[in-house]
């Protein structure tokens, strides 16, 4: 599968959105971002936990709460704060919104339908 990359947006519970160019890691489960990107965004980091890096290693990240908004779907996901070289959009938030990947196109496309809100 080659790299598929999405522009999204992201915001703070209180703030607003601001776009962000995200690459779908679907081995990753957590949406990540630079700790610079969830700063400026204004996301208040709240806790920690360890992953496991694509080379074994493990990591503590800090993570906080966001909106994300992609495809027309909105959602408050859990985000991590971490030294990525690009966004990372985790499988916790595609699956949260209905989207999956198509591998062949190297796009995003609607997996399930998704309420709208009066």
């Amino acid at each position: 599968m080659g790299m598929v990359k999405v522009t999204g947006e992201l915001a703070s519970a209180d703030g607003e959105f601001k776009p962000v160019e995200f690459l779908v890691d679907t081995g990753s489960f957590y949406t990540l971002v630079t700790p610079e990107i969830a700063g400026e965004l204004g996301v208040e980091l709240v806790g920690s936990t360890t992953l496991e890096t694509a080379e074994g290693s493990q990591v503590e990240v800090l993570m906080g709460y966001a909106r994300i908004r992609l495809m027309g779907r909105e959602e408050p996901m859990l985000l991590g704060a971490m030294n990525v070289p690009m966004p990372l959009l985790g499988s916790a938030s595609l699956q949260a919104l209905g989207l999956k990947v198509n591998p062949v196109a190297e796009i995003l496309e609607y997996d399930i339908p998704y309420p709208t809100m009066a």
